[in-house]
């Protein structure tokens, strides 16, 4: 699974959300776009996607958006396999697929850990460094290209 840039920029215009408009404050899309380094016209459709989500301004504290609930109104579902979407075709082999309970922990692990953190955990200092003991990286590895 890989997560595009959809997703990983709806992240970030999110924490801009909670780290800028903590006060209920409107953000510009213009100031979002130019601080994140993201062409506004690609910013609006993410926005359109997140409008589920929390919109221009946070509707609720930074602590109560889990970050899979952002990921999942800009990606949609999180499935290591198609055969686990619940939009998707019905496998062949699901009833004798013997990966099949594999694919489905996978499923599970990603789920818990990208809902194990809120935009509050990534904002705070503490939050980078959970991230780097797990040893991940906050901007996904590669160096994001401007559109």
């Amino acid at each position: 699974m890989i997560i595009s840039s959809k997703g990983r920029y709806a992240l970030r215009v999110m924490l801009e959300l909670a780290q800028y408009g903590g006060d209920g404050a409107y953000i510009r899309l213009g100031d979002i776009a130019q601080r994140q380094g993201i062409s506004r016209k690609y910013l609006e459709s993410i926005m359109t996607a997140l409008a589920k989500a929390g919109g221009y301004r946070l509707g609720r504290p930074a602590g109560d958006y889990p970050i899979g609930e952002i990921l999942q109104a800009a990606e949609g579902e999180l499935m290591p396999v198609s055969c686990l979407a619940m939009d998707g075709k019905p496998c062949v082999r699901s009833g004798s697929c013997i990966t099949l309970p594999f694919w489905r922990g996978l499923e599970e692990h990603i789920n818990a850990y990208v809902n194990s953190y809120t935009l509050r955990d990534l904002l705070e200092p503490r939050g980078q460094e959970n991230n780097e003991s797990r040893g991940s990286s906050a901007c996904g590895g590669k160096e994001d290209k401007v559109l």
